[in-house]
């Protein structure tokens, strides 16, 4: 059968209903395939499906499997233990990527795609219930096993009438690249981050306490709470009593936003405690994190789901997501290790490449792009290192980095604490330093102007209205082709083996046994490397690796005084005998540095 101009001996048309405990394991119920030139069709039970020692179609390069938002069925074949097709179309990627930046009516989900070609689907409520269903287990009576089974089958319905509609539009090259990440996310989303559940149930236990006795042993420091509310005028006072800079709203109020608070504890850490206190006391739900019955957090990755095709997983449910200092809960299993292995100025690096801007490149090769910079701009000499120049170098850190995300002088003035006329003549250096990169840059608001639209390496688009922000144009070549870099990067390392227990941003958690640890590090990192290269047209980005052995855990630095007063909390009133006598070990760190 032609499929874009590509010929396959079958297409299959494949949908599965499964049940999903909170942090579990997929468990499938029910699987429903057509085959399209054939009309072939199968209809599969719960009982049936789990006796098959293979899919009953066949994964080989002749054939097609498609799905609409893949990970979930090639997850219920990994629970199945078959193999995964070769080549994978995900209806729900190509969808999302047809429409970035358009307005959907009905979203992203199957029906919103049937909306938008025009075509009918199951009432909505009916679909809730039938999920519902699903999700309730067994048993299950006859007639709701038709049920089921039905509705599966107006999936694959759907599917049937969604290919021809959308077939016109695809680049199934590029498609089935995507379709690979789906097939890599399935892994990662099986394989989860192991979490300390014992430290994870005394936080659950004592939550309500321990909110308390934060406010007070970090609010020592601050006094910006009343009882547990915080003051908007204290906070102005302390910001004056410190000479804190601090961005302001339209109407001159401070902004309060945790963006705002994200971007100034990095350049003020003495605004970090605050900053995890508010976001633990108002947004942390612990009951919302999905750590299932094994111990591992696992939720959807929910990837190209964000406009710049970057995963956007639940904040409350991925152990990434919420407070930075509750990422200590992540801990390797007994001979166990995991390894943190992130891009080394992905952002910059990337930015040189795609603009080819010799000295931007330049600066890149030395490994701090940033000191570079103020050498090359000549606020800093030649000799100068990050330990004589630290503050030239975190204010041209600063500019590099608002330049990515077009900030302009105002802003970067309140970001650094210096006067605007500073500020400006800091951009001035980058535009005079970096020209090169500054004509790439603007030649992509112009075409961005032209077209209306803008495209990553791998064509993951954006359109625009009439109506767009420059900063968001330039920014996007950037953040677009870094999610490329880290999809190809998770394929590569899924493909030798290695397990990802998490892609997050511009980096891998990876997990092994600990003797194995440093030779699958520098396995990753190679793919790493390769990765970018690819995306890159040569360029290769560096990476950086922390390695956590049982039984140290995860420890990040911006979390690592709000980590230590939670636990200082519990061990001093013993609200939880486990953390005085049973887990001396529960505030233990340890990380080793690797570079390649």
């Amino acid at each position: 059968m032609n499929i874009c101009g590509h010929e396959f001996k079958e297409v299959w048309l494949v949908d599965f209903e499964f049940m999903a405990p909170l942090g579990d394991h997929l468990n499938p119920v029910c699987m429903v395939a057509w085959e399209l030139s054939s009309g072939r069709k199968l209809r599969v039970w719960e009982d049936d499906l789990h006796h098959l020692k293979a899919p009953p179609y066949p994964t080989s390069k002749d054939s097609l499997f498609v799905a609409y938002y893949a990970s979930a069925e090639l997850g219920c074949h990994l629970a199945l233990g078959w193999p995964l097709p070769e080549y994978v179309l995900d209806l729900y990627v190509e969808f999302r990527n047809l429409t970035n930046g358009k307005e959907t009516p009905n979203g992203w989900a199957l029906l919103g795609a049937l909306t938008w070609f025009g075509i009918d689907g199951i009432d909505s409520m009916e679909k809730d219930s039938m999920r519902e269903l699903a999700m309730r287990g067994g048993p299950w009576t006859e007639s709701e096993e038709t049920a089921l089974l039905n509705y599966c089958e107006s999936d694959v319905i759907a599917l049937a009438k969604l290919l021809p509609k959308m077939s016109k539009e695809l680049d199934l090259p590029r498609a089935l690249l995507r379709g690979r990440y789906m097939k890599a996310a399935a892994h990662i989303e099986r394989i989860g981050v192991p979490i300390d559940v014992e430290a994870f149930s005394a936080l659950k236990d004592n939550w309500e306490s321990i909110q308390q006795h934060l406010i007070e042993r970090v609010d020592a420091e601050y006094h910006v709470f009343e009882d547990r509310t915080f003051k908007y005028e204290r906070f102005k006072s302390f910001l004056e009593a410190k000479n804190i800079q601090w961005p302001r709203l339209d109407s001159g109020k401070l902004a309060l936003d945790d963006d705002t608070f994200r971007d100034m504890a990095k350049l003020h850490p003495i605004i970090s405690p605050i900053r995890e206190l508010r976001y633990s006391l108002s947004k942390m739900r612990l009951a919302d994190l999905a750590v299932g019955s094994d111990g591992h957090n696992r939720t959807l990755l929910s990837g190209f789901r964000a406009r710049t095709g970057r995963n956007q997983p639940s904040n409350s449910a991925f152990i990434f997501g919420p407070a930075v200092w509750l990422r200590g809960l992540i801990k390797p299993k007994h001979g166990q290790g995991l390894a943190y292995i992130d891009w080394s100025q992905q952002e910059f690096g990337i930015a040189a490449a795609l603009s080819k801007d010799p000295l931007m490149m330049e600066a890149y090769s030395t490994g701090d792009p940033y000191l570079t910079f103020a050498k090359q701009a000549g606020a800093a000499p030649e000799n100068a290192t990050k330990q004589t120049h630290s503050v030239v170098r975190e204010q041209f850190k600063a500019c590099a980095l608002a330049v990515q995300y077009g900030m302009e002088a105002k802003s970067l003035a309140t970001r650094i604490g210096r006067p605007f006329e500073y500020a400006k003549e800091l951009l001035r250096l980058h535009r005079q330093t970096y020209k090169t990169f500054w004509r790439w840059s603007d030649a992509i608001v112009d075409y961005a102007v032209l077209y209306r639209k803008l495209q990553t390496a791998f064509g993951w688009q954006i359109q625009f209205g009439s109506r767009f922000k420059h900063r968001s144009v330039r920014n996007f070549p950037m953040q677009a082709n870094g999610a490329e870099m880290l999809r190809l990067a998770c394929c590569l390392v899924t493909e030798q083996g290695i397990k990802i227990c998490a892609p997050v941003h511009d980096a891998l958690l990876i997990e092994a046994p600990a003797d194995q640890l440093e030779n699958e590090v520098h396995r990753a990192q190679e793919m790493m490397a390769q990765a970018s290269s690819i995306v890159l047209d040569g360029f290769q980005l560096r990476s950086d690796a922390k390695l956590i052995n049982y039984p140290h855990r995860y420890e990040d630095e911006r979390g690592k005084l709000m980590w230590d007063t939670v636990w200082g909390i519990l061990t001093e009133s013993k609200a939880n005998d486990l953390c005085v006598n049973a887990h001396p070990d529960l505030c233990a760190s340890a990380t080793i540095t690797v570079r390649p």
